[in-house]
């Protein structure tokens, strides 16, 4: 393929089939003879010098490569981002309608949309912008003005996780956290602070879930298990449920929860205590609850820990049926990226096994569309959420 002269560093790759996916392993490729500073742009050629795309590149990492585009005469620069954060928004504002539903919402989700080691939140006039790669971090200054492009007088608050500045090699220097803010989702209120510690004390990727499960819990006793800043359990009181206990090891992400039930009128019950403690505590005062949420925070990163995560969420999921009676609902949960849909409903086919109880799946469901991912990055659908009715 002939393809215009580039002044670009060239990174070769080992073999001479195109990639299947838009990381590439440092495993996978020649280091450059020279040095190529990491989040560099680069050109990526086959082991037979064809060219096959443009991207991020970065040496220390174990994602060498993040592409970009395959095509030759696109250009990998600030216009090139401003575009494709154009593309991303308008998604969310005109196609799926966000703002009637919520001021709560992802506006950027890394390679979902084009924009691998990025992410943008947005809460109320809060933007909260995570880098996750060098190469992103280096247009922070077209990041940041393509998005108050979209959102004038946003105020914003970027940060990267030590581990992925270390790892990345690059020094992201915080602002001040902003104030916390009131946010919105199906006309309810909920408290929003990012950079204080808890995230933002709000997940929007639940959005649509909670409300579905809001639905379904009318009339029902909720019990809503790792319940960070309560959305569920408000989502379930104020749709209809006969009650509803919130139960987190945090105390201080129980404060905002409590916050979020006073600012909604209901009367959540919320109670620090580990979830497994807790359940033994109700197995044995013969409490029962017919709306169960399990949605623990992610358990491993760490591909080598998958096998530990699925007991974790086995025993969780385990120990919550002897709570529900027949016919109650449960809506378990994963957020772990590295444990696939599969092995997540697997998980719960042994647990059905060993209680003896059947477990009827109503509806799989994963993030909102807020938080599209490509269908050749199956990593960005981390989000499982199984409803289901226990027999």
């Amino acid at each position: 393929m002939n393809t215009p002269a580039s002044p670009l560093p060239v990174i070769r790759l080992k073999t001479d089939r195109t990639p299947g996916h838009p990381w590439v392993w440092s495993a996978q490729v020649h280091k450059p003879e020279t040095r190529v500073p990491p989040g560099s742009v680069v050109d990526v050629e086959d082991a037979k010098g064809r060219f096959v795309g443009r991207g991020f590149w970065n040496g220390h990492a174990r994602i060498a490569l993040r592409l970009l585009t395959n095509d030759p005469t696109e250009a990998i620069d600030a216009d090139w981002i401003a575009a494709r954060i154009d593309r991303a928004i308008n998604l969310r504002k005109d196609l799926l309608e966000l703002d009637r539903v919520s001021d709560a919402w992802r506006v950027v989700h890394s390679e979902g949309d084009g924009l691998s080691g990025l992410v943008v939140d947005r809460y109320a006039d809060i933007l909260v912008i995570e880098y996750f790669a060098a190469g992103m971090w280096r247009f922070r200054e077209a990041i940041h003005a393509a998005l108050l492009r979209h959102f004038p007088g946003a105020r914003l608050y970027w940060f990267a996780e030590n581990h992925v500045q270390k790892q990345e090699s690059f020094d992201c220097r915080s602002p001040e956290a902003p104030a916390p803010v009131e946010v919105h989702e199906h006309g309810l209120r909920f408290h929003a602070a990012p950079g204080y510690g808890h995230k933002t004390g709000f997940f929007a990727d639940q959005r649509e879930n909670r409300h579905h499960f809001a639905r379904l819990a009318k009339g029902r006793r909720v019990l809503d298990l790792c319940c960070n800043a309560g959305g569920f359990a408000v989502h379930a009181l104020a749709a209809g449920a006969a009650s509803a206990t919130g139960v987190d090891m945090d105390p201080g992400i129980l404060e905002i929860a409590r916050a979020n039930a006073a600012a909604n009128d209901v009367p959540v019950v919320f109670e620090a205590a580990d979830m497994f403690d807790w359940l033994r505590g109700a197995i044995a005062r013969g409490e029962q609850y017919d709306a169960v949420i399990v949605d623990p925070a992610k358990l491993t990163r760490d591909r080598n820990k998958v096998v530990d995560a699925l007991k974790k969420y086995f025993a969780m999921n385990r120990l919550a049926l002897d709570v529900i009676p027949p016919g109650g609902l449960l809506l378990t949960c994963s957020c772990t990226g590295l444990v696939s849909e599969a092995d997540f409903l697997e998980m719960l086919r042994r647990v059905a096994l060993n209680a003896g109880r059947e477990i009827q799946v109503l509806h799989t469901a994963g993030a909102g569309a807020d938080h599209p991912f490509r269908s050749d990055v199956p990593e960005g659908r981390y989000l499982k959420a199984v409803f289901c009715r226990v027999m």
